[in-house]
């Protein structure tokens, strides 16, 4: 069974075969059923055989040069005379090989029309040999109708896809630099006060450039992994911030292994640090809480309001690059299951993020 589907869709690929396949399942289903009807089978055989290459003729005529080439292009009168033209000029043909090729195989006494009388009897040749001759290529028109549209439609879901993965890609990018600009900005800070845990915020710093570089390339990758990310950010924050933070982490995830987006957490801590800590901050609780159960993610970033004026005059936690570029990204990867709530409450700010991960 496994080598059935990787021949058919060889054959279907190929233009030929898809063809002939058309021919002789259209052929041996309008003989069968002529056949139970009449009881007549070598009567039959011998008018489909006889009208199958007018038949043909017809059918590729209309369906690769005067649709495509006259009806599509807007040439209604090349079409409408070509037709007419073709349609008599067929079912003539058709008429003479059903007369002068099949009926001889099963009929003895009988007088064949002339030229003359087939050429003139175009009522007849219309409504008895029209539909014979132009049933294949009816029925061509459909089916060929039909894959355009699934060719379409297949051709405007790739470069969906394709829109939607070049943007992913270009999120991702924006990360990056957005974090790494202002990591080192504290890390300048370090150095010129001299402070000695200048080279371990390095260590932690590369451990996390290590991973939005390396490791964050994948569509999904282990809540683990984001989970080692956000420890790894969280301890390069205590070591900057030392006595002036205190980190509440609480995290209850019932399956490691279970996949998510990666980078759709991080914005939200780095956030919650970013709005919570302020040179004039003396003591910032922050509070974050990450739990997955049953496929269902529920993470919660609390910080408080590190300022002192209004909070119109302080950007809130939902805006910046990072918070634009995480709700655009659970568009694209979380379409209608993830749910984003910020809350601006007197003395906190506090986010709030729902995904389905399965």
């Amino acid at each position: 069974m496994k080598g059935v589907k990787p021949f058919l869709d060889s054959v279907l690929r190929n233009r030929l075969a898809t063809h002939l396949l058309f021919w002789m399942g259209l052929v041996g289903i309008f003989v069968s059923l002529a056949s139970l009807n009449s009881g007549t089978i070598k009567a039959n055989v011998a008018n489909y055989l006889a009208l199958l290459p007018v038949q043909i003729g017809a059918a590729y005529l209309l369906n690769y040069y005067q649709i495509p080439k006259q009806l599509l292009k807007k040439k209604y009168l090349d079409f409408f005379i070509g037709f007419l033209c073709s349609i008599y000029v067929f079912t003539v043909i058709g008429r003479l090989s059903i007369i002068y090729i099949a009926e001889p195989f099963f009929r003895e006494d009988f007088t064949q029309e002339s030229l003359r009388e087939i050429l003139s009897d175009s009522a007849y040749l219309f409504s008895v040999y029209f539909p014979s001759v132009y049933v294949y290529a009816l029925i061509m028109l459909l089916i060929k109708a039909f894959q355009n549209r699934f060719r379409e439609k297949h051709k405007i879901e790739v470069l969906q896809k394709e829109k939607a993965f070049n943007e992913l890609r270009f999120l991702k990018a924006q990360i990056q630099p957005h974090f790494l600009f202002n990591t080192l900005n504290n890390l300048y800070g370090l150095t010129l006060a001299k402070s000695d845990l200048a080279p371990e915020v390095v260590l932690k710093l590369s451990e996390i450039l290590d991973f939005i570089l390396y490791q964050s390339n994948e569509p999904r990758i282990e809540i683990k992994k984001e989970l080692e990310l956000l420890n790894a950010f969280i301890e390069l924050e205590s070591l900057r911030h030392g006595k002036k933070l205190n980190v509440t982490f609480h995290h209850k995830i019932d399956d490691e292994t279970v996949t998510l987006a990666p980078l759709l957490i991080l914005p939200l801590v780095e956030n919650a640090f970013k709005h919570g800590i302020t040179p004039t901050t003396k003591k910032a609780e922050i509070v974050l809480d990450l739990k997955v159960d049953g496929g269902h993610l529920h993470f919660i970033a609390k910080n408080p309001k590190g300022f002192k004026k209004s909070p119109k005059s302080i950007p809130s936690s939902s805006s910046g690059i990072g918070i634009r570029n995480l709700k655009r990204q659970l568009e694209l990867n979380y379409p209608k299951t993830h749910d984003l709530r910020v809350l601006d409450n007197e003395e906190h700010f506090e986010v709030q993020l729902e995904l389905d991960l399965v």
